[in-house]
């Protein structure tokens, strides 16, 4: 079987996620799993190796099919950006912001030519986004423009351990996530939950589905949104061959045992969860496009930026996780 080659989108770089993918490309596990090659600014690369008192044999191609990955030569993707060449580490500012989303979608480029299998993308700064006037609202909703792909059919899996937990709605206001909660969307993230569940290796996926008020509404007593829309929707991905059930109560679903996704409502339904149970950070996979896409779940964290202690291992596990995925 061929070796996996997964696209690592290096981040924000005056934050961690240069330094944290150059830790994972160099990470044994990773290199024996998969073929990682990073996209970035190869200076970004050079000068993160020089924190961390690494000595680098590196390989800048302007293109995938020019990689070598025999002995420890680290493939760079070219994706130069000028303006860091005065770059404030540990500083929001729109240099940084152009840069990662630059990085993000050239990786992307790759993914849609099938010249790699995945992409892995580590933390941007969404103030320096902001600063560059790039518009940005999370990695599914930028994924679903970058490969055309509708952002009603495009949704977030947060990976952790064996736990993985889909949003039916990200960043909305609750107003608008209850405006959104349909019938048809709760349907749609079910169905792109068990795709994605047997993309990731999973041939009989078992889906767990929230419910959106206390106690999943207990019967109308406090709402009837579960009635109406929810178990509605279920049913009808079930009718399409999903193993799905619920609605249940999302303050306690997630002791069930024997599921391998979890389907909430609400960004904070899902979120919470994860923060609270993810001993490190949890791997943030985008699903419902037709490629592999994965970031990081934590922040750029500016305050240890450039210092060379930033911990790769939610990084590792995100590029591992992927590469064990099918294609297709």
């Amino acid at each position: 079987m061929a070796v996996a080659v997964i696209a690592i989108a290096t981040g924000d770089p005056a934050g961690i996620g240069p330094e944290i993918s150059l830790k994972a490309a160099r990470d044994r596990k990773v290199r024996d799993a998969c073929h990682p090659i990073l996209v970035s600014d190869p200076r970004v690369i050079e000068r993160n190796a020089k924190t961390c008192g690494m000595t680098l044999d590196l390989h800048v191609v302007d293109k995938i099919g020019d990689a070598d990955w025999s002995g420890h030569r680290l493939n760079v993707l070219d994706c130069s950006q000028p303006d860091l060449a005065a770059l404030e580490v540990g500083a929001t500012n729109a240099a940084s912001g152009r840069a990662s989303i630059a990085f993000a979608g050239r990786a992307i480029k790759a993914a849609l030519a099938g010249e790699v299998d995945a992409v892995v993308a580590a933390p941007q700064n969404e103030t320096s986004v902001a600063l560059a006037g790039i518009a940005f609202d999370g990695h599914p909703s930028f994924v679903a423009r970058a490969t055309s792909t509708d952002p009603d059919d495009v949704y977030l899996m947060l990976c952790f351990g064996e736990m993985k937990i889909v949003h039916a709605t990200l960043h909305r206001s609750v107003r608008q996530a209850l405006e959104m909660i349909t019938r048809e969307r709760v349907a749609r993230v079910i169905e792109a939950a068990d795709r994605a569940l047997k993309r990731l290796g999973v041939p009989e996926p078992k889906i767990a589905v929230a419910g959106l008020n206390p106690h999943a509404g207990e019967g109308g007593l406090f709402g009837r949104e579960e009635i109406e829309i929810i178990k509605p929707a279920i049913d009808a991905a079930a009718a399409r061959g999903v193993a799905a059930s619920g609605p249940f109560g999302a303050d306690t679903m997630f002791h069930m045992r024997r599921v391998d996704a979890f389907v909430v409502m609400l960004h904070d339904q899902g979120h919470i969860a994860a923060k609270l149970l993810a001993q490190n950070a949890a791997a943030a996979l985008t699903i419902g496009t037709p490629i592999l896409f994965a970031s990081v779940a934590h922040g750029s964290a500016h305050d240890i930026a450039g210092k060379g202690v930033a911990d790769p291992a939610a990084m590792v596990e995100a590029v591992l996780r992927l590469s064990r995925a099918k294609a297709g």
